[in-house]
């Protein structure tokens, strides 16, 4: 039987919330688990650091990988659907910080080894994470944020706000006041203004969590902290 008509005979096994103390910080993880998995995979996003953004990435990547491997994807503090840290900002290192105590807490003690899978500033995360950790076996970088780009008129706009507290909380606002609208009208503003690349996971993910005052503000904060890190 050949690959294809292996992956269509097999239903796909779908991705779960699960929400965890780490550090005592209140963690979205989204998981799948493997019945007989020879290593793990843990995805680091990137900014924002929302799990439930890929989901369909990580069904497909378990579905690719034959089950051969669990998975998470552990997301940011206070990148969250809920204001479980009560405004607090949190900075690139403690994102890191975190992500190191999450695989002491609930990893350290699998035999199986880790990839460790980061997109965009969570590459830079993983490389953080290669550091303290020996259990770390391989790491892959999907479209990694590794250094500035002094050209980028992008990078530059959002350096500008996240530097200004006062225009962070602005735009913070502008942005959560959204959140107030009705959600069949909420769901058709993003999709239109997204465009059709954007899957319905990801709208319900921009509703959920994106449209949320201390998600942004971690956002912004997070980013300001990049950019000087990695600078």
């Amino acid at each position: 039987m050949s690959c294809p008509n292996l992956l269509l005979s097999n239903p796909r096994k779908h991705a779960t919330l699960r929400l965890s103390k780490v550090s005592g910080h209140t963690t979205e993880l989204l998981e799948i688990q493997s019945d007989k998995p020879t290593f793990h995979v843990l995805f680091i996003p990137g900014n924002p650091g929302v799990v439930s953004f890929y989901k369909d990435f990580l069904e497909s990547l378990y579905e690719l990988l034959g089950g051969s491997a669990s998975v998470t994807a552990i997301g940011h503090i206070s990148h969250t659907e809920k204001n479980w840290e009560h405004g607090k900002l949190f900075s690139l290192q403690d994102q890191i910080d975190h992500k190191v105590d999450f695989i002491k807490q609930e990893l350290h003690n699998n035999e199986l080894p880790i990839v460790l899978v980061g997109h965009s500033i969570g590459s830079y995360i993983s490389l953080e994470i290669l550091r303290f950790l020996e259990k770390v076996t391989y790491l892959i970088g999907l479209y990694p944020f590794l250094m500035l780009n002094p050209l980028s008129k992008q990078q530059s706009n959002i350096e500008n706000v996240a530097e200004s507290s006062i225009l962070s909380a602005l735009l913070s606002f502008s942005v959560a006041s959204l959140g107030l609208l009705p959600q069949c009208t909420l769901r058709f503003i993003l999709s239109k203004s997204l465009g059709s690349s954007w899957s319905d996971t990801a709208i319900d993910a921009a509703c959920s969590h994106l449209l949320q005052y201390h998600t942004i503000r971690n956002m912004l904060y997070m980013a300001l902290m990049e950019f000087r890190k990695v600078q």
